[in-house]
């Protein structure tokens, strides 16, 4: 008789849940050698986002939310062209050889890339995707915790080299209580996870060879043929990519139950991080060193991996239909790329008990936060995460979401939205579908369905200032246009942008824009009122809002504006990072009173 499997949410929580306790135990603690990793680095854009990121560390480790006795970096893109995550992992190479020379040959070594302005997320865009926070934990997690936690069964079995990942994403994987995912063999290793053909065709999708075992197991180490990055399904099957259930033998279904059920259909694998080990570092390094200065777009996953396994050619080379920016040079340099590695082994860590999540937009931070049931399992992600509310709306909030926010009596937040780090007045209504961050939203306000505000301190001229950026959560920030006649086409919640700039009381010229030379979108618009308090600056950027929702106007023509583009470039972390301890301690004495008074 076959043995019944456990549900795979609920072996995906059981698993994420002692991976989560087990890293607990290191938060504040010295670890001792293999207990960890010897050096975990972050990527930043630039130099500012560099300063944001080591003050953030810096109060992590004075609070004693991170394991101590490891080596916390933070690596900045050099200034000039954007160099992509590839271009950041070369240059993450060359800081750690400067640091370390040699002695980083033994060292196990995370890098998370956390570079870029997140566009798509722009709560996260001042002070970065790594430091988002998640409704669970107390004091509340953030992406970097939940990263270290989900991996913290690597350091222990890997051979010294580097794992590559980005900070937007969550791994979740179930494996034998006696298994270990292990990165020990040379080149390169990358897990994978079951997906369908639709989700390949945004991610890579490994071509695996032909497997000897004809029992699929939930940990599965293959080898891949090669990489491909982003393909068409019409190549997914062209390549043999696709997996069809008729592959595997009966036996892996004894009962009538299927034990992957995710997989009873067509699927492909997709990546997510992979490894590296040193002699394939040190190769990548030399040539980083010998090229000198990078000024094109190296995409980690795209440009190093297609170049890998027997199989690979150099087709993928010109093809530059998922690149954002064709340089001049981008061509020659990935031709180099592929010829460095052209031989080079990639081992795939199959993980068929596993899930992949993309927290990057603000599509996905809604549904993920507020709506997706598995998520919430697995995670045991919570409606309020260290909040403190009216009673009246502790009944109501399944389904939307609050982190380390504080909600005076008769407030209300509509199904789908999320507070962080913010404070909301008494009887202040936010409406559906909503993302309020780093805000303090004033008595009596009604915050319109499907609105994003996000409020930043910004130094200007030594004086301390607020910004509030206010735009739809499906207004896309990154369209631009070439010339000022094509704004029209711009869309400011629902609107296009010449009638907001009418209602607004502002003229159309270059000035308006923060960025010029065909650089014309909601990025660079100077649109945002700079006011001379977190309230104020809420408040008025409201009534920006509610001028577009009802046709009225609102004059912003005696404001000082700036762009989202400028506010990170002002952005005063130390003021928000101080705003944020301050709700902390106020909701941590607001939870003492109360526990008091129960006792």
């Amino acid at each position: 008789m076959a043995v019944a499997r456990v549900p795979l949410d609920v072996s995906l929580r059981e698993s994420t849940q002692r991976k989560l306790r087990k890293f607990s135990e290191l938060r504040g603690k010295p670890v001792g050698a293999g207990e960890f990793w010897d050096i975990v680095v972050l990527t930043a854009a630039d130099e500012k986002q560099e300063l944001a990121y080591k003050q953030q560390l810096s109060e992590k480790l004075k609070r004693k939310e991170l394991p101590l006795g490891v080596q916390y970096h933070v690596f900045v893109d050099p200034a000039g062209a954007k160099i992509g995550n590839g271009g950041s992992t070369l240059c993450a190479l060359r800081c750690l050889e400067k640091l370390y020379e040699d002695k980083w040959n033994s060292f196990t070594i995370l890098l998370i890339h956390s570079g870029g302005y997140s566009q798509r997320l722009p709560n996260a865009s001042a002070l970065g995707k790594i430091f988002t926070a998640l409704p669970f934990g107390n004091p509340i997690y953030q992406m970097l915790e939940l990263k270290l936690a989900m991996y913290i069964d690597f350091p222990s079995c890997m051979n010294p080299g580097i794992v590559v990942t980005c900070a937007d994403d969550i791994e979740l994987y179930s494996i034998g209580e006696f298994e270990y995912i292990k990165f020990d063999k040379p080149g390169f290793t990358a897990l994978a996870h079951p997906s369908s053909l639709t989700i390949g065709t945004t991610h890579g999708v490994f071509v695996l060879d032909p497997f000897n075992d004809s029992k699929r197991r939930d940990l599965e180490y293959r080898c891949c043929h090669r990489f491909l990055h982003k393909p068409s399904i019409e190549k997914m099957y062209q390549l043999s990519a696709v997996c069809r259930p008729g592959d595997f033998c009966p036996q892996d279904f004894a009962g009538g139950d299927a034990p992957y059920p995710h997989l009873d259909s067509e699927h492909v694998y997709t990546d997510s991080l992979f490894y590296m080990d040193h002699i394939s570092a040190k190769k990548l390094l030399a040539f980083y060193e010998e090229i000198g200065t990078l000024n094109c777009e190296v995409d980690a996953y795209g440009d190093f991996l297609q170049a890998l396994g027997p199989g690979a050619t150099a087709e993928y080379t010109r093809n530059t239909a998922n690149v954002t920016k064709e340089e001049a040079e981008l061509l020659d340099i990935r031709q180099r790329i592929f010829h460095l590695l052209k031989g080079t082994f990639l081992n795939v860590v199959v993980l068929n008990n596993s899930k992949f999540y993309h927290i990057g937009t603000t599509e996905e931070y809604l549904f993920h936060f507020t709506s997706d049931s598995s998520l919430k399992l697995e995670l045991s992600l919570q409606s309020v995460a260290f909040g403190v509310l009216p009673y009246t709306l502790k009944c109501s909030c399944k389904t939307s979401c609050i982190i380390h926010s504080i909600l005076d009596s008769g407030c209300s937040v509509a199904p789908g939205s999320v507070v962080e780090y913010s404070r909301l007045g008494p009887d202040v209504s936010i409406g559906e579908n909503c993302i309020i961050s780093n805000s303090y939203v004033i008595s009596n306000a009604a915050v319109p369905a499907y609105s994003f505000l996000c409020s930043l301190s910004l130094m200007i001229n030594g004086h301390l200032k607020y910004s509030t950026m206010a735009f739809g959560v499906q207004d896309n920030l990154k369209n631009k246009v070439k010339t000022l006649l094509d704004t029209k086409l711009l869309q400011f919640f629902g609107v296009d942008f010449l009638s907001c700039l009418d209602l607004w009381n502002l003229k159309v010229t270059e000035e308006l824009f923060s960025r010029r030379r065909a650089q014309f979108s909601l990025w660079t618009a100077r649109i945002f009122p700079v006011c001379s308090s977190l309230s104020e600056s809420v408040t008025t950027s409201l009534k920006m809002l509610h001028a577009v929702k009802s046709n009225s106007s609102f004059s912003l023509s005696s404001y000082q504006l700036v762009s989202i583009e400028e506010m990170l470039i002002y952005k005063e972390v130390e003021d928000m990072i101080a705003y944020r301890e301050k709700i902390f301690l106020e909701i941590s004495l607001i939870k003492n009173k109360s526990y008091l008074a129960i006792s």
